[in-house]
């Protein structure tokens, strides 16, 4: 089957990731031209405070299909990942994580299940998850939440490799959350109570070499489930 996608929208949510970001955005770049035929790829830079921002725009002299968007101060990466869907102008958007623990070579596999079943969304599942033991419990415990509430099933929520239609981000209601624990389980709620098709795939999770993960501090966890609470008494 040819994998080739026509448009394609790429974003990065990106934090203090300058160990990373260079082989990052090359990797994607590269990957990105093997797969469609017009292609973007957005980082967008929440606030960096080391040399983020420099080296990126630096790799954008050289590929006009490059461009960077920087938050003035770091919102967090529900705020990323609106300004990623927000900014992207191409039918197919897909993202990853800036820290080099996806390879977005993986697309491929993303765009076949796609045109194999007319999904609106393909989600992608760890094979095998690199990070610590309480992080997988808190994720099981997350996703069992999400599915009494909304009855909302998929291997994992959080994984940051997805492929979306442009038509789902113009028709679900806007993403309201500013924080990572929530707004990923917000964006699939809403894409599923409007009745688009999901899809999933598995893909490589590799162990992060550098910089430093800024995810699951205690508060953030905690007003993420009242979140998730507030979302159910709106859309029940």
């Amino acid at each position: 089957m040819n994998t080739l996608i026509k448009e394609l929208s790429i974003f990065l949510p990106t934090y203090n990731e300058e160990g990373s970001i260079e082989k990052v955005v090359k990797n994607t770049a590269e990957a990105a031209a093997r797969n469609a035929e017009k292609w973007e790829l957005i980082v967008v830079d929440d606030g960096s405070t080391d040399s983020t921002n420099k080296i990126v725009a630096k790799i954008t002299e050289s590929n006009k299909n490059i461009r960077i968007i920087k938050h003035e101060k770091n919102l967090g990466y529900g705020a990323s990942l609106k300004t990623g869907f927000y900014n992207s102008k191409y039918d197919w958007i897909s993202f990853i994580d800036s820290d080099g623990q996806f390879d977005f070579s993986e697309v491929g596999k993303f765009i076949e299940k796609q045109k194999e079943t007319g999904a609106d969304l393909v989600i992608g599942y760890y094979k095998k998850r690199r990070v610590s033991f309480t992080k997988v419990v808190t994720s099981k415990v997350w996703e069992a939440f999400v599915f009494i509430l909304f009855g909302l099933k998929v291997h994992d929520i959080d994984c940051g490799f997805k492929l979306v239609s442009k038509k789902v981000i113009e028709s679900i209601p806007k993403l309201e959350s500013e924080r990572g624990a929530f707004i990923t389980s917000e964006f699939l709620i809403k894409a599923k109570k409007k009745g688009f098709k999901f899809a999933e795939v598995p893909v490589t999770h590799y162990p992060r070499l550098k910089g430093q993960g800024t995810g699951r501090k205690l508060n953030v966890i905690i007003e993420s489930f009242i979140d998730l609470l507030r979302l159910w008494k709106k859309l029940r």
